[in-house]
């Protein structure tokens, strides 16, 4: 049975805790309108005449950089969807005739501010949170903060009910609120299908296809690829100079590769993030010297916080085929238009989880990745073998 006619058929069984609503933060309108479409469609496909799930809301500011939240509609027993993209640096407010970016910062403070619009008067409130704010921070050294550890916590006191994340940099971090619900989806089955689609003849066979991880913290993420494709695993660690910081974390000193020959193969990378992107590029890098024939990096949050000149020059000169990434975050017009990106569309398993969660049903029952990645896999043999 297909994942649509369950969603329909969920709407159409009825027994939602509460009529679904979903607020959007500035900057997260994109996610929030596709998921919308999403449910509007499953209700349809049920019988329901639904208009749009969405409620009005801002976050105005004033000149001196004060803000509020504003929900314009009713949300009294309502089931809440509050949308948020940390990450979005392109929205802007005036700031003392300044045109300022929004900060991860400003975007937590947002989401604050639409809870407390909401005022209580909610049936329940859940966020989806696809970058999780403050997840790179999130284990302490000495003296710093645990940024990702006290935002959870503020949400759980301002009593939101669940979380829902997206390949979380270190989902333990869900330890700080131990009586929340927290789910950290991996979007592994939608990243596969689009890259079936962009490549139909890819083969998973050992001989021809291989998965590495970057490091050691992204080898949770890269043995699921590798246990579901069923090919080999090999890993690089990164030796760091812990005597310097150069942009708040020790410099990479050189990577050094764990695993069988990539020669002749097309090698997996899968990460979390590119941010400026020199760790991937350096992996890469070090995969053609080694002989492997195409490399294709994996990374859920395409920021390139450095631009795209140096994986335009990787790909010029050969050392990387494309990069995979998902419209979980905000991406840069230009990166959209870039024939080395592909785009990953993972609005409608986060839809998942709000029907889900809105029936109180197994988000597994509805979206289980084992069963639609083997489904997948299946298929891509068969047409192979024709």
């Amino acid at each position: 049975m297909s994942n649509v006619i369950e969603a329909k058929d969920i709407f159409a069984q009825g027994g939602s805790v509460a009529d679904l609503r979903l607020l959007c933060c500035p900057g997260a309108e994109e996610l929030t309108n596709l998921i919308d479409r999403h449910l509007m469609r499953w209700a349809a496909q049920s019988g329901m005449e639904q208009g749009s799930f969405i409620i009005p809301c801002e976050c105005p500011r004033f000149q001196s950089g004060d803000a509020k939240g504003l929900v314009k509609d009713s949300v009294r027993g309502d089931d809440i969807f509050i949308v948020v993209d940390p990450g979005n640096y392109s929205v802007t407010y005036k700031l003392f005739g300044y045109e300022n970016h929004m900060s991860p910062d400003d975007h937590f403070s947002n989401l604050k501010r639409l809870i407390q619009a909401v005022a209580g008067k909610a049936h329940r409130v859940s966020v989806i949170m696809p970058s999780l704010y403050g997840g790179r921070q999130h284990r302490r050294e000495v003296r710093e903060s645990l940024d990702c550890a006290v935002a959870l916590q503020e949400l759980q006191n301002m009593g939101v009910k669940n979380i829902i994340t997206f390949d979380a940099h270190d989902p333990r971090v869900q330890n700080a609120v131990p009586l929340l619900s927290f789910d950290n989806a991996m979007p592994t089955y939608q990243v596969l299908k689009s890259l079936l689609q962009k490549m139909p003849g890819l083969s998973f066979d050992k001989n021809d296809f291989m998965v590495v991880s970057p490091d050691e913290g992204a080898m949770n993420r890269n043995m699921y690829f590798s246990s579901v494709l069923g090919c080999n695993l090999g890993m690089f660690y990164k030796r760091r100079d812990y005597t310097t910081v150069v942009n708040g974390r020790n410099p990479i000193v050189a990577h050094e590769y764990l695993g069988e020959s990539v020669e002749g193969k097309t090698v997996f990378v899968a990460d979390d993030i590119v941010a400026s992107g020199d760790s991937m590029l350096e992996v890469a890098r070090e995969l053609k010297k080694r002989g492997a024939a195409h490399i294709i990096a994996d990374a859920t949050f395409p920021l390139f916080t450095a631009g795209l000149g140096k994986f335009d020059a990787a790909v010029e000169e050969g050392a990387l085929d494309f990069v995979v990434g998902t419209n979980l975050t905000y991406r840069k017009p230009e990166l959209l238009q870039r024939d080395w990106y592909l785009d990953v569309d993972v609005s409608k398993y986060a839809a998942y989880f709000v029907l889900a969660l809105n029936h109180d049903v197994s988000v597994s029952a509805i979206a289980d990745p084992i069963r639609k990645i083997e489904a997948l896999l299946a298929k891509h043999r068969a047409e192979q073998a024709q």
